[in-house]
């Protein structure tokens, strides 16, 4: 099932406001995860096993198609646009790359530690020390991130995109998530 924040989410065919609609999310199961992470020093109430567990699933799973979406979808279209107007929001393109490529490192150790928290039971204070700092910086590096692909790099690609390139974005990303049929609909998901 979908996981929806707000009152609604948008569909496959309008992709920068999905991609936004992921970020929405993104947030979400960080802050779980750091709530989490207060604790995993003791043994973890089922609730809070349960927000580890569906949050690690959710950066294990969704937010590498998160990734994709925009590294092979929507910033290579990007690039190809010849506007003076959108050159601000090109010259992030790189940065924003390089922010996925240091993420992963970080999301791997918070996975390793996470699961061995499901499994093993509480972590010792160092791991706990290390699961902390990597949240920590994560989320300071998504902080940032976000920022600048909602307000600066999304609304260039919707207004200097063609519809068909749009398009063509939301078919590769509900592709990337085995959607067809209900492409267009509004309960079609980027969280699948």
């Amino acid at each position: 099932m979908p996981v929806q924040i707000g009152m609604a989410t948008h569909s496959f065919a309008d992709p920068t406001r999905l991609l936004s609609d992921c970020h929405r999310r993104i947030e979400m199961f960080l802050g779980a995860l750091q709530s989490v992470a207060a604790i995993v020093e003791t043994p973890l109430p089922e609730e809070a096993r349960q927000s580890l567990q569906t949050a690690l699933q959710y950066f294990r799973e969704a937010a590498p198609r998160h990734t994709e979406d925009e590294e092979a979808s929507l910033f290579p279209r990007m690039r190809q646009l010849q506007s003076s107007e959108i050159e601000m929001a090109l010259q992030r393109l790189d940065a924003l790359e390089e922010d996925h490529q240091r993420a992963a490192p970080l999301h791997a150790l918070v996975d390793r530690l996470g699961r061995q928290c499901l499994q093993a039971g509480p972590l010792p204070a160092q791991e706990a020390g290390e699961l902390r700092s990597a949240l920590a910086e994560l989320k300071k590096m998504y902080a940032q991130h976000i920022e600048v692909e909602d307000t600066l790099v999304f609304p260039a690609a919707a207004k200097w995109l063609s519809p068909a390139e749009l398009g063509a974005v939301g078919q590769e990303m509900a592709k990337r998530r085995s959607v067809s049929g209900g492409l267009l609909t509004p309960q079609a998901s980027a969280d699948r």
